[in-house]
């Protein structure tokens, strides 16, 4: 069932990206006080990016218990290990080298250099058998509830590897799959499916500059999940919209509240 997306919307990316960082500290001390644990999707891009180099330089970071936390990818460039593309390596730059995690559940994609060299098919299968692993009975699916799953939208509405028309966004079975000829490079990926996002409690999608203004704008009209991925992307109890005030200037304002930064 999908849940109506709320809008939030800042003045600048950076506020943006401040704000969305205190909510998701808040989001993960709550969930970690109620179940004992948390478990998180990251996205890559520049507001993925700055949502995380936020959260490194917020004081309030230390009130998360860090070696509790379940970390997991919306998608990734099927790359070597180690390349600066990977969202993974971003994502260390920016907050992962500098809080105690624990290693064995910081969940990377694998990489084209990994144990399932070259064959991208194999590795999307090996992080599906990953996640399902993780599942546990009360998650009712091969996914584990996330908590948070935050998503990039692409100025052509895509989000993860999820790209309009392709065959990786029609796909309603498997929860992780391969993205041959990806729009943008680099064309080899792999990417959770609209079945696997939806799977979690909360889905955030950022959304900054004036670049993303049309994407954000089509995404929030009632277009289709197959021309407009974004529109596709939806949590069990929350879908949240984090804007800036470039990206929401497509919107009606009726969609969100006058001062909501």
């Amino acid at each position: 069932m999908s849940t109506a997306p709320q809008l939030v919307v800042h003045r600048d990316k950076e506020l943006m990206a401040q704000a969305a960082a205190a909510r998701l500290i808040t989001r993960i001390v709550d969930a970690q006080s109620s179940r004992g644990e948390a478990s998180v999707v990251l996205t890559g891009g520049r507001n993925g990016n700055g949502l995380l180099a936020a959260l490194a330089a917020a004081p309030a970071r230390d009130a998360i218990d860090w070696s509790r936390l379940d970390l997991w990818w919306g998608d990734e460039r099927f790359l070597p290990e180690g390349d600066p593309d990977r969202n993974v390596t971003q994502a260390r730059e920016a907050l992962l080298d500098a809080v105690p995690l624990d290693p064995k559940r910081v969940h990377a994609m694998p990489a084209s250099d990994g144990p399932h060299g070259s064959d991208v098919e194999t590795a999307a299968a090996a992080y599906a058998a990953e996640l399902a692993a993780a599942a546990g009975p009360e998650d009712h699916g091969p996914v584990p509830a996330f908590d948070v799953l935050m998503l990039g939208v692409g100025p052509d509405t895509h989000v993860a590897s999820l790209f309009p028309e392709l065959p990786a966004v029609r796909e309603t079975e498997r929860t992780v799959v391969a993205v041959h000829g990806a729009p943008k490079p680099p064309p080899t990926r792999v990417t959770l499916t609209l079945p696997a996002i939806r799977a979690a409690r909360e889905v955030w999608l950022l959304a900054a500059g004036e670049d993303k203004a049309e994407a954000a704008a089509i995404a929030l009209s009632g277009a289709g999940e197959i021309q407009a991925p974004a529109a596709g992307a939806y949590g069990r109890t929350r879908t949240l919209w984090l804007l800036d005030a470039a990206a929401a200037s497509q919107l009606p304002r009726t969609l969100y509240p006058p001062a909501t930064a």
